[in-house]
């Protein structure tokens, strides 16, 4: 999330007229009187209208006579129902629009709705001499409303939201330049947002990649490809269960991001799926399904970096230790980085971060970082990863691909297949790279365990102390 809008302020340059905490609060006018589930699609959807709206001369929309915001006014009466026959129209006049744009405006206070339709009319999307493109700024407000959303919608949250510094981390490592880019379990489209961006940072051309999607929940999966429209990236995202029907057979990714659900014990299972060459994923946890899964679309030289919950690290339940082994085995596990805890407002479930790759960079090696102590709370509640973060994580990371990697104690480490083997395939890094050999100050680990026992030592007689004198007390006035 861009650190202006985090601090609240104008989205716009120049002439602005509206930020991006403005409309989010406005958009308040309608809590209380939706169902929470449907409030990002009744507001998001309105901004949408209001982009076209502006931008449609440079927004790559058509927009049809009386779909305009101009069209819409409240005081004209019926301001739901002509509200979704102009998203219908919109709908009809672009094909990757189709089907995307909620016609739910009916069924909402009206009164409430003609103001909201009020307060956004005052915000400007066209982009002026001098300014962001209005897609660029769109893109942005996009992005802020789908973390506020995220945030107050708690775990269902994380069912289209990743944490944007993990989405970071996870592009920053696989660097993916070019080639098709998959996500099985896509969310809102955030990761394919940040791998067009990492494109565009680089100099590339946003049709460097194509990216293939895939998102079970119908309401999500609109969101995603309501996303891909704003910011312009024409992407293949289709709508059913990853397990049951893939939606892209033969595909060979060359990179995969994904977040899939921690956990997830309601699952279809056919075990007999092609998929599962490392072994039969247990009925009760899919963790290994999205692994597998995420491995048989990797092409032969793709990459992939997958969020999983901690237990995949060391689980050895229901055949789980056997599956994670003969992935290891296989040469295709080269990095796992032990995350810090509070990324995830939507979870309490502590993560972390699994790289696959088909091309063996490092034969017969498995690098380890334990990324455990940092980051930087930004409340008493959330931690956010730094910039420094994601940098010195994937700086470890490509020193050890190219070969110029060096253990650092405490923080990474690659180890070899027979050290993993002793350690019974568990993939833990606190197990591989060891403790600091200085903390803070410069002070020696060792010393400062010293130090530190002595002085506990000292409490403990203390406390001995003065519970001897608090007894004496009691018994005397007792007595």
């Amino acid at each position: 999330m861009d650190d202006v809008l985090r601090k609240g302020d104008a989205v716009w340059k120049g002439d602005a007229l509206w930020n991006a905490d403005v409309l989010w609060k406005a958009a308040g006018k309608l809590r209380g009187s939706v169902d929470a589930a449907q409030y990002r699609d009744f507001v998001l959807g309105l901004v949408f209208l209001k982009y076209v709206s502006d931008s449609s001369d440079d927004g790559g929309f058509r927009v049809p006579d009386g779909a305009r915001w101009a069209d819409l006014s409240p005081a004209a009466g019926d301001i739901g129902a002509r509200i979704d026959a102009a998203m219908g129209a919109v709908m009809r006049a672009d094909p990757a629009l189709d089907g995307v744009l909620p016609q739910i405006f009916t069924e909402i206070d009206q009164r409430r709705l003609g103001e909201l339709v009020e307060l956004i009319g005052r915000a400007r999307f066209g982009a002026r001499p001098g300014e962001r493109p209005a897609r660029d700024v769109l893109g942005e407000v996009y992005e802020y409303f789908l973390e506020k959303f995220a945030r107050a919608e708690g775990r269902r949250g994380g069912e289209f939201y990743t944490p944007a510094g993990v989405v970071r981390l996870l592009v920053e490592v696989l660097e993916p330049f070019r080639g098709r880019v998959y996500d099985p379990c896509c969310g809102s489209g955030g990761m394919f947002v940040q791998a067009e961006r990492f494109v565009l940072s680089h100099r590339g051309r946003p049709d460097d990649i194509a990216v293939y999607g895939q998102e079970a929940n119908e309401r999500t999966w609109r969101l995603a490809r309501m996303n891909l429209a704003v910011h312009g990236i024409a992407g293949d995202v289709r709508r059913s269960d990853t397990f049951y029907e893939d939606a892209h057979p033969g595909l060979a990714a060359d990179h995969v991001l994904a977040n899939p659900p921690f956990n997830m014990s309601d699952w279809y299972r056919d075990p007999g799926d092609a998929r599962w060459r490392y072994g039969v994923p247990p009925a009760g946890n899919a963790n290994f399904a999205w692994i597998q899964h995420i491995v048989a679309k990797l092409g032969p030289r793709g990459r992939a970096g997958v969020v999983m919950a901690n237990g995949s690290m060391s689980s050895r339940q229901s055949g789980e230790g056997e599956i994670r082994a003969a992935l290891v085995e296989a040469g295709l596990v080269s990095c796992v980085v032990a995350l810090p805890d509070r990324l995830f407002r939507t979870t309490p479930i502590p993560a972390c971060l699994w790289f696959l790759d088909r091309s063996e960079s490092v034969p017969g090696e498995v690098l380890f970082v334990d990324a455990r102590a940092m980051g930087t709370m930004v409340d008493r509640t959330e931690r956010i990863l730094t910039a420094d973060d994601i940098a010195r994580i994937a700086g470890a990371y490509r020193a050890w691909r190219d070969h110029g990697h060096r253990d650092v104690p405490g923080f990474c480490r690659a180890a070899g297949l027979d050290e993993v083997r002793s350690h019974g395939h568990v993939l833990t890094p606190g197990r591989y790279v060891g403790a600091a050999e200085a903390d803070r100050g410069g002070e020696p680990a060792a010393d400062r365990v010293e130090r530190l026992t002595k002085e506990l030592l000292t409490h403990l007689e203390e406390s001995a102390r003065l519970d001897r004198v608090v007894r004496d007390e009691l018994e005397r006035f007792g007595g």
